[in-house]
């Protein structure tokens, strides 16, 4: 099929695709059970033009390798229990965030730059901490703003002692941002910095060195430069040491994404997203499979990466990827499925039975950043449950992630098909849960025990409309008679209402419950960064991200409200 996409003169459409053999800014090497990739970022190769990538800066194109890096580390190398991260430039490790590429983004490319760069770096603390694959960071000069975020992203940071090298996140001293990747809040509660001493550090622009980044918990071990090398590998063994990832094995290779890309549709082997743009929707058609699930894992490694599970998660993942970043004004995403709801069951039991396999446990894990992608994707979602829907299990959780679900009571006039079930499965209840821990449904039913623990006597049961509204799984149930008008209301209202108030009632509402590292990221973090990303101060003619470099200094407004 053909993989080429469409491009305007002005913003040529951005695709997720890459293959080691092409990587322009990384490099990656395995030795044993550990793995070295070596950030080396190609000044004249930006995702855009108008900028260079000094001092191992980085834009979107160098966090797409880093992003495809870290998936073919899980899925293609069993064997790597370790990966190490490190610089292949002279006493630099990484400037952070290309400034030049920051000062000229339209405010969306910002937004959607720092939100994926926030999920890679969550891939790999999820890659330490459920994968068994850890990572250890070390740094060989200066890692300032994006480049330091990376480190505290591993499990481990190693940082050279040679007088000079520091780690630093000056955007609120230097540039009138916030680090936008994490970093405020990986300090304070990943790594236990004290509030003082973190706003100390947050706000002086040259960082902090050798023993007192060490004294306050910035890095975990200094090494002089002669025994940089072995400090970082002894340090990434004792961690492989831990690991319960297979010695031995053969892995799963990703192939290239079927995929054709035009103006109206984005199109896969198992999904196909139609785009209205006058409506401003697109709409997910998700195929379930086509046949049971395979015998053993095994089978499941003879199949490649075209088993079901892990193709849809490939293929739902790059489409959410393409919407956010070359569609912004489809504002509106509806999920419907098409399949058999007993086969969509029996993959979901296969994923569980077989849970102990390191490419199941992957293939879930990857279900799970998937969904994930999706709930923090300021758009409207919408799940719509029609006679031929296949809405069981992981696929149920798209009903579940929505904003609102419709599910047709009956059948169409005409039509053939039997009413429309859905299936909760285990898979509902534990391992794909949000970012803040809990699982959709027990968002759904917070503070609503004994709602939650009926949920579990319909584990396995197909559920007709009225019960499955009667249960709490759907917003509405129509008859044939209402559907399309509740249908169509219910878009055509999410046109018209503003996005930015749609963007803040959505985060606001999908969230609720405890909160996690990763849910402060998106819910506090993030939407602090999107809104200083658009004040004067940092944006303005006369603000700090625009003259940076320029000699000249920033104008503030002072007021703090």
């Amino acid at each position: 099929m053909d993989n080429q996409a469409p491009t305007t003169p002005q913003h040529p459409i951005i695709t997720f695709d890459a293959q080691p053999d092409r990587y322009k800014h990384w490099r990656m090497a395995i030795d044993g059970r550990v793995a070295t990739l070596t950030l080396d970022v190609d000044e004249k190769a930006g995702i855009r033009t108008g900028y260079e990538l000094k001092l191992n800066s980085y834009d979107l194109g160098v966090d797409i390798e880093l992003h495809d890096a870290v998936q073919r580390l899980r899925f293609e190398h069993p064997e790597v229990r370790a990966v190490i991260i490190t610089s292949a430039k002279d006493r630099v490790f990484s400037a952070g965030a290309n400034i030049p590429m920051l000062a000229a983004a339209r405010h969306a490319d910002k937004v959607n730059f720092c939100k994926f760069t926030n999920e890679t770096r969550n891939a790999i603390e999820e890659a330490t901490s459920l994968s068994g694959q850890a990572y250890v960071c070390m740094i060989n000069g200066t890692a300032a703003g994006g480049g330091y975020e990376l480190a505290l992203a591993c499990e481990d940071i190693v940082l050279v002692d040679d007088g000079s090298s520091a780690v630093s996140l000056p955007e609120v001293p230097l540039l009138a941002v916030l680090p936008g990747t994490g970093g405020l809040t990986r300090i304070v509660d990943k790594r236990q910095v004290r509030r003082d001493r973190a706003d100390f550090f947050c706000t002086t622009g040259e960082g902090l060195r050798g023993q007192r980044a060490l004294t306050w918990k910035l890095v975990d071990a200094l090494a002089p430069r002669t025994r940089l090398a072995e400090v970082a590998r002894t340090r990434a063994e004792a961690l492989a040491a831990n690991s319960d990832r297979p010695i031995n094995g053969a892995g799963m290779p990703l192939t290239q994404l079927d995929r054709v890309i035009s103006s109206e549709e984005v199109r896969y082997r198992n999904l196909a997203v139609a785009i209205d743009r006058a409506a401003r929707t697109a709409t997910f058609l998700l195929q379930g499979p086509d046949s049971p699930p395979p015998g053993n894992p095994d089978e499941m490694m003879a199949s490649g990466d075209r088993f079901w599970a892990l193709a849809v998660a490939r293929e739902l993942d790059d489409a959410v990827l393409h919407l956010r970043f070359n569609e912004p004004d489809i504002g509106t995403w509806v999920f419907r499925t098409a399949g058999e709801v007993p086969l969509v069951s029996a993959h979901d039991d296969f994923l569980l039975e077989n849970s102990q396999h390191w490419l199941v446990r992957e293939i879930t894990l990857f279900l799970r950043r998937t969904l994930k992608r999706i709930d923090v994707s300021s758009r409207s979602l919408i799940a719509l449950i029609e006679p031929g829907s296949c809405f069981s299990g992981t696929l149920l959780e798209l009903a579940l992630a929505a904003d609102r679900s419709f599910m047709l009571t009956g059948t169409f006039e005409g039509s053939n098909l039997p009413p429309a079930t859905i299936c909760p499965t285990r898979m509902n209840f534990g391992p794909l849960p949000m970012c803040t821990g809990l699982t959709r449904l027990e968002t759904r039913f917070l503070g609503d025990a004994a709602g939650l623990e009926i949920l579990q006597e319909h584990v396995g049961r197909d559920l007709i409309a009225e019960q499955a509204e009667e249960l709490g799984l759907v917003t509405f149930a129509p008859d044939d008679i209402d559907w399309t008008d509740e249908v169509r209301l219910a878009v055509e209202e999410r046109a018209a209402f503003s996005p930015d108030a749609l963007t803040g009632m959505e985060a606001s509402l999908r969230f609720p419950g405890p909160e996690t590292i990763e849910s402060k990221i998106f819910a506090r973090l993030s939407a602090w960064q999107n809104w200083i990303f658009q004040r004067p101060n940092a944006v303005g003619s006369g603000g700090a991200l625009e003259l940076y470099g320029s000699g000249k200094q920033p104008e503030f407004d002072r007021g703090r409200v």
